[in-house]
C-alpha cells in the first residue's frame, strides 16, 4: 500500500520538510521490518513549496500512484490547494506541519494534522512573551505567506493591549529587508516577532543587528531550525526565542528518554542528521496510518474512519483528532538559541528565561 508525502524537498525551506519526510520513512521502515502481511511504501512528492505544484502532485498521487493516504502537505499554502482535491477523491491526509487555522474550518472530513494551529501557537507565544519578556514596544513582521501572516496576526492580536505594537511585512521571496529594518529601527522596539521561515529569518536577524536593533527576536515553528543560526550568524542569533506546538527531539533528549532514543535512531539511519523540527510529527503522522493498516483497514475510506478513533502516545504528543481533524493536544513549547545551539526552555505555560 502506498502513502504519499507532499512537501518542499528541494526548495529554500526544504530543511524543515526533509525531517518529517525522514521521520515518516523511519516509522514505515520499522513497521515493514516486522514483515507484516501488508507492507507500506512511502512515495515522496516534491512540491518545492509551490501550491499549484502541490495540487498537481496530489492529483498524480491519487490517479497514478493510487495512494491510500497522504502525509502533508507540509506548508499551509500548499494545504489550502490540496485539501479540496483529496476531499473529493476521499483520500485521508495528515499534515505534520501546516498550522494555518483556516485549514480546519473548510469542513473537510478527510483532513487531519498532528500540530496545533496558529490560533493556539500565537496566543501561547504572546502570553509567554508578556510574562517572561514583558516588552513595552513590539514590532511584528510577516512574510506575506499563508503561514507567516496567520501566525503574525495571531501574535499581534494577543499582544495588543499588553504592549505598543507596530507591524510590517515583506514578500516571501525578499532578500533585502532594509525597508522593514529601517522601520524597526525608527520604532525602537524591545521585542520583534517574525512570522515566516528560517531562510529569511536568519538574514533578517543579521540585517537588524547590523543596523543596531537590539530588540529580543522571536519567531515560530517555521524558523525553528539550526539553519536560522547559520543565516544570522551565531553571535547575532544568540538569545533568539522560537515557539512550536511540537517537541524537538534532540532539544528534549536530556529530559525525555523517548526523545533521546529517537534522536539516536534517527541520526544512525540518516547519516548523523539531527531530527530537526517536525521529524517527530512526521513519525507520528505515519504511525497513524500504520495503526489503521495494522487494524486491517485497506481502503482510504476505512483508514479515514479509523483515524477518527485513534488515541495513542506519539513521540511528541498524544495523537487524537477532533471532529475538525485538529490534534487535541494544544501544548506549545519555547526554544532558545544558546551557544550556537537550539535548546528547550519548556512549556510556554510555565517556561522562564534565565
Amino acid at each position: 500500500m502506498k502513502i504519499g508525502f507532499i512537501g518542499d524537498l528541494t526548495g529554500d525551506n526544504a530543511a524543515i520538510v526533509i525531517p518529517p519526510r525522514n521521520g515518516a520513512q523511519l516509522a514505515i521502515d520499522e513497521y515493514n521490518a516486522k514483515n507484516p502481511k501488508t507492507k507500506i511504501e512511502l512515495v515522496p512528492l516534491d512540491s518545492k513549496a509551490d501550491p499549484s505544484t502541490a495540487a498537481n502532485l496530489a492529483k498524480t498521487a491519487v490517479t497514478e500512484h493510487k495512494v491510500v493516504g497522504i502525509i502533508g502537505p507540509a506548508f499551509s499554502g500548499e494545504s489550502q490547494q490540496v485539501q479540496p482535491i483529496l476531499e473529493e477523491a476521499k483520500i485521508p491526509s495528515i499534515s505534520p506541519s501546516a498550522t494555518r487555522t483556516a485549514l480546519a474550518d473548510a469542513g473537510a472530513s478527510y483532513w487531519h494534522r498532528v500540530v496545533a494551529n496558529d490560533d493556539v501557537q500565537g496566543p501561547a507565544a504572546a502570553e509567554f512573551v508578556a510574562r517572561a519578556v514583558a516588552p513595552k514596544k513590539a514590532f511584528v513582521i510577516d512574510d506575506k505567506s499563508a503561514y507567516g501572516q496567520g501566525l503574525a496576526q495571531a501574535v499581534q492580536k494577543a499582544l495588543e493591549g499588553k504592549a505598543e505594537v507596530q507591524t510590517d511585512s515583506f514578500e516571501a521571496t525578499a532578500t533585502d529587508f532594509s525597508s522593514t529594518v529601517n522601520k524597526a529601527a525608527a520604532f525602537n522596539p524591545d521585542f520583534i516577532f517574525f512570522g515566516g521561515y528560517y531562510a529569511q529569518g536568519g538574514p533578517l536577524i543579521k540585517q537588524l543587528r547590523d543596523k543596531g536593533v537590539k530588540a529580543r527576536f522571536m519567531s515560530g515553528d517555521g524558523a525553528l531550525h539550526t539553519q536560522l543560526i547559520e543565516g544570522a550568524g551565531a553571535e547575532q542569533a544568540e538569545g533568539t526565542l522560537l515557539s512550536c506546538p511540537c517537541k524537538i527531539a534532540y532539544a528534549w533528549a536530556e529530559q525525555d528518554e523517548n526523545a533521546k532514543k529517537f534522536t539516536e535512531t534517527f541520526k544512525s539511519k540518516f547519516s548523523g542528521q539531527l531530527p530537526e523540527i517536525y521529524a517527530t510529527e512526521g513519525y507520528d503522522a505515519a504511525s497513524g496510518f500504520i495503526k489503521a493498516i495494522e487494524a486491517g483497514n485497506t481502503t482510504p475510506e476505512k483508514i479515514n474512519e479509523f483515524l477518527k478513533t485513534v488515541d495513542f502516545a506519539g513521540l511528541g504528543k498524544q495523537v487524537k483528532f477532533t471532529e475538525k481533524g485538529e490534534v487535541a493536544d494544544t501544548n506549545v513549547y519555547i526554544y532558545q538559541v544558546k551557544g550556537g545551539s537550539i535548546v528547550s526552555v519548556g512549556n510556554s505555560k510555565d517556561a522562564s528565561l534565565s
